[in-house]
């Protein structure tokens, strides 16, 4: 994702001697994270490559057709099963990725250090709003999320990491991200409110937090999003 201020026309990037072509292209704002591959003169280089007075560079992000053989993939393959933490713009994303039954942590007291970290230390993907995070060199696996409506939030995500054959609806609590279970209703009668016992049946619980969840009034919207979701894909 250029800034703005190199989108309208090829780039002249002017420099003395030979920098390397990774720090050319984090200084137009884009991560090395959102690279796959680097075409100079015409061949496949990587990160490592010393740019040369006149170079023509093009730069690819993942999952894009690049017209070259012998290609060399900058991106590494990210980890399976995905699983992603998040900075604190993108706590909305958080909620909506466990929905979708995605293993994804966020706090919102989540400092950069920790989450590159945490991301290195178990293999997870970074989600961010803030493409400075993205450059570090200790970061792997990364994403900058464009968008600031969460529905297109969600759509970027699963799309970048083709994670649409991945859903599993209800897997994980959405305010803690850990795994929920059904529950029977007489096990948790005595939690229920008057009207909650009387109008449903079908409960669950999260593991972790214990947190009780059932098919009350937000149930048809959220059901709503899912389905409209799962058929985009």
């Amino acid at each position: 994702m250029l800034l703005s201020k190199y989108r309208e026309s090829p780039i002249q990037y002017r420099f003395n001697e030979h920098p390397g072509i990774k720090d050319a292209i984090e200084a137009m704002g884009v991560p090395h994270t959102e690279v796959d591959a680097i075409i100079a003169k015409g061949c496949s280089v990587g990160f490592n490559y010393q740019l040369q007075h006149r170079d023509a560079v093009e730069v690819y992000p993942p999952h894009v057709p690049v017209p070259v053989d012998d290609l060399l993939h900058l991106s590494p393959q990210a980890p399976e099963p995905a699983t992603f933490i998040l900075d604190v713009h993108l706590g909305k994303l958080a909620r909506r990725l466990r929905l979708l039954g995605f293993d994804s942590l966020y706090q919102n007291d989540f400092g950069d250090a920790e989450i590159m970290q945490v991301a290195q230390d178990q293999g997870r993907i970074i989600l961010t709003r803030d493409r400075g995070i993205l450059k570090h060199r200790q970061v792997r696996h990364g994403y900058l999320v464009r968008s600031d409506q969460v529905a297109l939030q969600v759509r970027e995500v699963l799309e970048r990491f083709r994670l649409s054959d991945s859903i599993q609806p209800w897997l994980r609590c959405m305010a803690c991200n850990g795994i929920m279970e059904n529950m029977a209703k007489a096990a948790v009668q005595h939690r229920l409110e008057p009207k909650t016992s009387l109008y449903y049946e079908v409960f669950h619980r999260c593991i972790d937090c214990d947190r009780l969840y059932w098919q009350g009034s937000h149930f048809e919207k959220i059901e709503a999003w899912l389905n409209n979701l799962m058929g985009m894909h």
